[in-house]
């Protein structure tokens, strides 16, 4: 589907392009973090690998303090969309973890809203400035593509096995991540979902499959107030199996709307972490953006 899809905006946007002068970007959205990226910069990609690796056309790093709260971090995310979706220009998306939180975010809870038209030249600050004056509704995005996603939540936070004193972990918090905004207000946009599975150490307190770090309940989209315990086909003492694409599991939870399984990780082969060069689950997120993100 994603396939069909972006060939056919691109062909729009090529037809687009002899008539106004239009640009897509590839935009990376980090999850939580020490804080050691530097927020405004777009070329500071230290959080995922080598920034000369290809990552998607025009690729920018979306960087925003990953110990603090969601909501208090979002005019990050904000001021990269607006400087890079807005006008004549489209986006393609990417992020882990609680990235997966901040594109959801903005996008419910700000993506029906009056956007300035920018100029996709950002300050030292990562603001753009306004081109004609006039504002559209919400963003131009393409599509997610969604590594390890804590959209709904993950049991270490409930357990306070990651630092407490960190304001993004009580976000982390199962319940509160899925009460944070409507995860099925995406102003129409899909979440391409990647769910790895090659998890041992917190086996114990993470339910189902998992990454080490989120289960398969939120790096799925499954919906619901809390977390659950989903699997992969064959695997015993499970509430339920994740199905791919967009159908229920095997115990009936409905995905959230516009969310779609790309990957799951039968294998058993990804874990949550990028470790600095594009590692893990990170690594199939990159490989589909490359061959998509034109």
């Amino acid at each position: 589907m994603k396939k069909l899809m972006g060939t056919a905006v691109a062909a729009a946007t090529m037809l687009m392009s002899t008539q106004a002068a239009a640009t897509n970007y590839t935009l990376w959205i980090h999850g939580r973090n020490g804080g050691s990226t530097q927020a405004g910069n777009y070329s500071d990609f230290s959080y995922w690998g080598p920034a000369g690796t290809a990552a998607g056309v025009n690729k920018k790093a979306v960087n925003w303090n990953g110990r603090e709260r969601i909501g208090g971090q979002n005019a990050r995310v904000r001021d990269a969309l607006d400087c890079f979706c807005t006008g004549n220009n489209w986006c393609y998306v990417a992020v882990h973890s609680a990235g997966d939180l901040q594109i959801g975010y903005a996008l419910s809870l700000y993506g029906g809203s009056a956007r300035y038209k920018k100029d996709a030249a950002p300050n030292a600050s990562g603001v753009c400035g306004n081109t004609d004056g006039t504002t559209q509704t919400g963003w131009n995005i393409k599509w997610v593509n969604v590594a390890s996603g804590a959209g709904g939540g993950s049991e270490l936070a409930d357990v306070g096995e990651w630092a407490m004193n960190e304001p993004l972990v009580s976000d982390l918090v199962t319940t509160t991540a899925r009460a944070m905004y409507n995860h099925n207000t995406t102003r129409n946009v899909w979440f391409y979902m990647f769910a790895g599975a090659k998890g041992t150490l917190y086996s114990g307190i993470l339910p189902g499959q998992d990454d080490e770090a989120v289960s398969y309940h939120s790096t799925g989209g499954v919906s619901g107030s809390s977390g659950s315990s989903q699997c992969n086909p064959g695997d015993w003492f499970c509430g339920g199996t994740l199905s791919t694409g967009t159908a229920n599991t095997s115990d009936g939870r409905a995905k959230w709307s516009f969310h779609t399984v790309s990957l799951r990780d039968d294998g058993e082969a990804f874990n949550h972490y990028a470790n600095g060069n594009w590692g893990g689950i990170v690594a199939k997120v990159r490989e589909d953006v490359v061959k998509y993100a034109y």
